[in-house]
């Protein structure tokens, strides 16, 4: 078999068919004649034609991506309508109490009742108390059935004016006032039945009871008080904040009835009309009354109004204000913290927020170079310059005044550079740009850009200030303003 192979590779070959052949040649053919006709045609190229409504839309989606980009960009920006209006400020205060108060202790020990009525003045030598060593002084009185137990149209009036004042004066924030509330009528209530045992005193010598009861005048003249604090003696120059702090205020109430011991504290006595309150004040109040020398004061417990000599102090890392009456005090005498509304005149202005409240620096510039030029006469200064070839000439620069205040003017800074010198019309005087100052302002958004106007503040408190109205660089009721001052730069372009 390997010889045959060897001898015969033809026959491995495939004959082309003679008819394929035939196709192959003509195709050739058809295709060089193609190539023929080719080589005669010009290729057409059509005219450009421009879509007009086409390119307008192009345009305005690319306006519109700009206009949407720098809103994204843009920091928002609020406005606020200036209006008129004032300052609900909180003028109300608890204070301090301090008199001149005497305590006067006991001079025996035993039982102690009580004759003469809390509040009232007692001359010097008036019966306040008896002590009866034995304790038997009530049963013995008590025992005259014949006495009439009713009170008076005067007691009625006593106790219902105390409840009538607690009632309006109730805090539950300051429930410890309900206590000392509690003590007073309980006082009230037992002196009234010991003016019954006082007035069956000739009982006690026909018991025998003489040499076991004895008797307390009133050393001095004076407001009689059945408490004591520990604040009788306080100064008000030895304030500190703790002392205010009523929640810890401690407060001894005598009783009839109590066992006292000789020298103990049975009483005291408030012996001048002369006497004051003590408040804390923060600093901003205390600048605003440092120039007065009275305050009108209304007193809530009973809405009684007065008029007290103002002193602050500053002491103890603290500010207060001592308010000095010299009328009153019998009326307040068994009180030590008293609510009190400072009546201050409440300006009024212009109403805007703080937050719209900034400083800008400015140039200030005499008086005495402010002119008016340029094609329309306005307002500003003229400017020393030089020409290319070195030589001195002027230029008249228009500048926006913000402010005048001593003589000068406040111009934008933008408008000059610190070492221009500028003339003085009609004078060869001349006034080199340096000095600078603040001012406090707002920026106005009337003209749909950020203008800057000056502001002068009236009062002020945590969220508003009162400024003035209708100056002459300033603003005016109904303006609009910037809500964030800090959120643009003077001359800003306003997207709301």
């Amino acid at each position: 078999m390997a010889g045959n192979k060897s001898k015969h590779p033809e026959r491995r070959k495939q004959r082309v068919p003679e008819n394929k052949k035939r196709k192959q040649r003509q195709s050739k053919k058809v295709r060089n004649d193609k190539n023929q006709r080719n080589d005669n045609v010009v290729v057409y190229k059509p005219p450009v034609n421009i879509n007009l409504g086409l390119g307008i839309f192009v345009l305005l989606i690319g306006y519109l991506a700009i206009i949407i980009i720098s809103y994204l960009k843009s920091k928002p920006i609020t406005p606020y309508e200036v209006s008129m209006g004032s300052l609900a400020v909180n003028n109300t205060y608890t204070g301090v109490a301090l008199r001149e108060e005497v305590l006067v202790s006991a001079d025996y020990s035993g039982y102690v009742n009580y004759y003469a009525r809390e509040g009232e003045k007692v001359s010097k030598g008036t019966m306040i108390y008896t002590i009866d060593s034995t304790g038997k002084l009530s049963d013995v009185v008590g025992t005259d059935n014949t006495s009439e137990n009713k009170l008076s149209d005067n007691d009625l009036f006593e106790i219902k004016s105390d409840i009538s004042e607690f009632a309006n004066s109730f805090d539950p924030i300051n429930f410890n006032h309900t206590y000392n509330f509690k003590y007073d009528i309980e006082g009230t209530v037992l002196k009234l039945e010991n003016y019954r045992v006082l007035s069956g005193i000739e009982k006690i010598n026909s018991a025998n009871y003489s040499d076991a009861v004895s008797f307390g005048y009133a050393p001095t003249s004076g407001v009689l008080v059945y408490a004591v604090d520990g604040y009788e003696q306080l100064k008000a120059e030895d304030l500190t904040p703790e002392m205010l702090d009523s929640t810890q205020y401690v407060r001894s109430q005598f009783h009839s009835g109590d066992l006292i011991a000789d020298n103990d504290n049975a009483y005291k006595l408030v012996t001048s009309e002369n006497w004051s309150i003590v408040i804390e004040i923060d600093e901003a109040r205390a600048k605003e009354l440092e120039d007065e020398t009275y305050v009108e004061v209304r007193f809530l417990k009973n809405n009684y109004k007065s008029w007290a000599a103002t002193t602050i102090l500053h002491q103890n890392g603290a500010t207060y204000l001592k308010l000095d009456f010299n009328n009153s005090m019998i009326t307040f005498a068994s009180d030590r913290f008293i609510e009190i509304e400072l009546l201050l005149n409440t300006q009024s202005g212009l109403k805007i927020p703080n937050s719209a409240i900034v400083e800008r620096a400015f140039y200030l510039i005499p008086e005495k170079y402010y002119t008016e030029g340029g094609s329309q006469g306005n307002p500003g200064f003229i400017r020393e310059s030089y020409l290319e070839d070195g030589s001195k000439s002027t230029e008249f620069v228009d500048a926006e005044v913000y402010a005048f205040v001593d003589g000068y003017y406040y111009v934008d800074e933008s408008l000059f550079n610190v070492g221009d010198k500028l003339l003085m019309p009609d004078s060869e005087a001349t006034y080199t740009v340096s000095k600078q100052d603040t001012l406090v302002g707002v920026f106005n958004i009337n003209k749909g850009y950020a203008d800057f106007k000056e502001i002068t503040i009236l009062n002020a408190n945590d969220e508003y200030s009162i400024v003035k109205s209708n100056s002459e660089y300033g603003l005016n009721v109904y303006d609009h303003i910037v809500l964030k001052g800090d959120t643009v730069s003077d001359r800003d372009f306003i997207y709301e």
